[in-house]
Parts: structure tokens; C-alpha cells; sequence
């Protein structure tokens, strides 16, 4: 199955001639994309005043690079595909170090726990048919000045949003701002932009909790109570304008389902007389839950991007039966076959477990997405699938913790190397915001001009 978004989620379709106005301002929004970066330099002497001095005397010279105007990275747009392409070299990369950057995760800092490769922190995503810019700190700050962006989700959510802290401290460092002390749930603020950025952690997206530490499987066994949000996240997000929600590795666990506060099956939970209903049931239910908590909400009036599932990489065994992922390098999308991960010709299409999960968030993103749209709401959908699919080489593996540390999850082939491909996942949400400037400036005139 190709990674053809738009036709999937909405058909094809011709699209109606555009009104010359139309035409002219969307031209017109391009250009003062393109022209915008000649400004930089003007604030960039006061937005780093409160970077914190420990990081900011370590910059690498991709880090220097960045910083002069010169060297910014394209921001013309255009449309087409972003989310099918192949990664190619990019020599320039990191623009962050572990030294840089004091928001990277223990289990996340590859470099400081001696892996001795680094050719996985320098390649870059290139869309069949057109550029992805590189993560351009200054206009993504500038584009989400006074807005407020919420990672809803796990802790690969989490992983991300500490990729963005350090793709944006060249410009800033950001404030702490939390309710409380919790590394679960996180605010931080920009204070030269009056930008905060959150994390609110949850492992099933709704209800959930702990049922038998002993379960049937390795994890344990939990209760998920599908038609319940969960209240941690869900109460919170009202008045955010961005929300990326994300959701996928803890559903392989054991569950027990709860609907209307009785038991409807489970997920190899071996309890007698409840049906395994199996992880894709619950999967399903969970997402379609939380859309619909989210177009409930009386005051929410902002937009939800939904980052589809971001596949593991375990070979040669599950994650507690040995598996690692000690490749380094992407795959092209044209190899097949590779120790268990199988990508077919041509086509990068996905099995299993990452296929069933991908194709259920699209079909359910479909369905909250035309409801959402009755209200006023818009969902986007921000595919890393693919993208991530092809980076075997970007894992911790071992290199998350010292060789003697007892730990749980030894080969960590889930989370992301910080620096690491999870860092593109930022240049696809600045395209996107991109086209939403573009988008919205269309609408406008569009109306102004009926």
C-alpha cells in the first residue's frame, strides 16, 4: 500500500479553477515565506539572551552554521507528497550535540553511552517531487508566536517534543512553567514569543490502570476503559491551538476491555470466559474515544494533528527475548526482506502489527475528521510512518544506558537517538504550518472575494 495520504483519507478529486485573487495572495504568501529569513539576524541577539550558559559555550559547527543567515535553509513551498521519499546524506547534521542540548532523555543519549557510529545523525528526508526544508528554529517560532502547542500520547511523544527543545534552543531556551513537579506532564515557555509547549503522558490515550502486576505476559495485565477519556490529558488541552497526539506501543500488552464499566474481552489476558478480542479492538476504540472527547470539548477551537504510529525495529527477537537493531544505515524503500523486517519492492509497504495500527489511526482520523469539520475544526494528519519505517539505524539499542545498568527494556529498539531521525519529524510539522498559513490566507480572500 503506498503512502499516498490524501487519496486515501479523501479520494481523488479535479480541482475547481481558483479565481485569480486566490491565485495572486497564495502567490503572494510564498514569497513572504521566502522573504521572511532576511530578518532573522534582527532578533537573534535578544531571543538567545536566556539560553542557559552551561550549553550555549558548547555549539558545533553545524550549530554556527545554522545561526548565520546565509546558511538558513530554503522555505519556498510547494505542494506535493512530503511524507514518501527516501532519506539522502546530510552532511551538516546534528545541529545539536548531547553537550548542546540538556533536555535529551538518559535512555535517548546515544552519544554519551558510546555509540561508536555516527553516520545515523547526518542524513535528511527528501520527498519524491519536491524539497523538505530543514527544521528552521526562527520561523517556527515566529509562525507559532502567542499559540500554545500540546504532545498528547507515550513516551515517543515525549521523545519528540525533547527533539523540539533542542532544535530550538539555537534561537531559545525555553522557561519551566509546570503545575508541578512531574516529568509526565511538562509545560514549558518561550518567554520572546510567548509560545508554551506541553507534554501530558498517557499510555492508552483513555482510562487505563493497572489490574495485576503478574499478569499473563511479561508487562503485566491493565484495565482500559475504551469509552472513557483519559481525564489527565483531556481536561487540559481546551485552550491549546496545537495538539499532537500520538499513541501505539502500549497497546501490545495484556489488557482487559472495559465498556459501560463492564468487561467486553481483552488482550491476552487468559482470564476465563472473557473473548480475546485482541490488541487492534482496543486500538481502534481508544482512538476513536479520544476524537471524540476532542470534538466534545465546548472551547476547543484549535487544530489536531494526529502522528501516525512510528514502527519499532526489534530483529532477531521480541524486545524481552534478545531482539536488537544494530544497523546503521536507512533502508532504501526498494529493499525487501531484511532479517525480519519485511519492505516490499518499490512499494514500502508495512506488515503486521505496524500495518494494522497504521491503517486503523487512518481509518479513524477519517471518521473524526469530517466530524470535526462540521464544527469548525481541523485535523491533520502528520505521517512519520514511512519516514520511520526506514530508519532501523536510529535506536538507542544498548547505547541507552552504561553495559552493567539493570534496566528493563535493555536494546531499546522504540525510542529515538537524540540527535536522531525523530529530529525530521519537526521539519514535517513546519511544512505543515507552512501550508496552513498558505491555506488559511486562501479561505480568506476566498470569502472576502463571495
Amino acid at each position: 500500500m503506498k503512502f499516498q495520504v490524501i487519496e486515501l483519507l479523501f479520494g481523488k478529486s479535479t480541482p475547481k479553477q481558483m479565481i485569480p485573487k486566490v491565485t495572486l495572495l497564495a502567490v503572494f504568501a510564498i514569497l513572504l515565506f521566502t522573504v521572511t529569513p532576511l530578518s532573522y539576524p534582527l532578533f537573534r541577539h535578544s531571543s538567545s539572551s536566556v539560553k542557559n550558559k552551561q550549553y550555549s559555550k558548547q555549539p558545533s559547527s553545524a550549530f554556527d552554521d545554522l545561526n548565520e543567515s546565509a546558511s538558513l535553509p530554503s522555505t519556498s513551498i510547494k505542494k506535493c507528497d512530503i511524507f514518501t521519499g527516501e532519506w539522502v546524506p546530510n552532511p551538516k547534521a546534528p545541529y545539536y550535540t548531547n553537550k548542546t542540548c540538556w533536555a535529551i532523555h538518559e535512555h535517548q543519549n546515544c552519544m554519551k553511552y558510546g555509540r561508536p557510529d555516527s553516520e545515523y545523525m547526518k542524513w535528511k528526508w527528501k520527498p519524491n517531487g519536491c524539497e523538505l526544508p530543514v527544521f528552521n528554529p526562527f520561523q517556527f517560532l515566529e509562525i507559532l508566536r502567542g499559540k500554545s502547542l500540546a504532545f498528547v500520547g507515550d513516551s515517543v511523544g515525549r521523545n519528540q517534543m525533547q527533539s523540539m527543545i533542542c532544535l530550538l534552543s539555537r534561537v531559545e531556551w525555553p522557561i519551566d512553567v509546570s503545575y508541578k513537579r512531574d516529568d509526565y506532564f511538562m509545560r514549558w515557555r518561550y518567554p520572546s514569543y510567548n509560545f508554551t509547549m506541553a507534554a501530558f503522558w498517557t499510555t492508552h490515550l483513555v482510562k487505563s490502570e493497572e489490574a495485576d502486576s503478574k499478569g499473563p505476559g511479561p508487562t503485566g495485565l491493565c484495565n482500559l476503559y475504551l469509552d472513557e477519556p483519559d481525564e489527565k490529558w483531556i481536561t487540559q488541552i481546551e485552550d491549546f491551538d496545537y495538539v499532537i497526539l500520538n499513541g501505539g506501543h502500549w497497546f501490545t500488552r495484556s489488557m482487559v476491555f472495559y465498556e459501560k464499566q463492564k468487561i467486553v474481552g481483552c488482550h491476552y489476558c487468559l482470564v476465563e470466559n472473557v473473548p480475546d478480542l485482541t490488541m487492534y479492538y482496543g486500538y481502534r476504540k481508544a482512538f476513536r474515544t479520544a476524537f471524540r472527547a476532542i470534538n466534545r470539548l465546548e472551547n476547543f477551537k484549535g487544530t489536531v494533528f494526529l502522528r501516525t504510529f512510528a514502527p519499532s525495529h526489534f530483529e532477531n527477537g521480541l524486545w524481552n527475548e534478545g531482539g536488537n537493531c544494530i544497523r546503521t544505515r536507512p533502508f532504501k524503500s526498494n529493499e525487501t526482506q531484511l532479517e525480519g523486517l519485511s519492505l516490499e519492492c518499490n512499494e514500502t509497504q508495512l506488515e503486521g502489527l505496524s500495518l494494522e495500527f497504521y491503517m486503523i489511526q487512518l481509518e479513524e482520523f477519517k471518521i473524526a475528521e469530517k466530524e470535526a469539520r462540521k464544527k469548525g475544526l481541523n485535523y491533520r494528519l502528520l505521517d512519520i510512518t514511512q519516514a520511520s519505517l526506514l530508519r532501523p539505524d536510529g535506536h538507542p539499542s544498548r547505547y541507552g544506558h552504561w553495559p552493567n545498568e539493570n534496566v528493563t527494556l535493555y536494546n531499546d529498539c522504540v525510542h529515538w537517538c537524540l540527535p536522531g531521525p525523530i529530529d525530521t519529524w519537526s521539519d514535517f510539522l513546519l511544512g505543515m504550518l507552512k501550508m496552513e498559513g498558505v491555506r488559511a490566507a486562501e479561505e480568506r480572500l476566498h470569502l472576502h472575494s463571495n
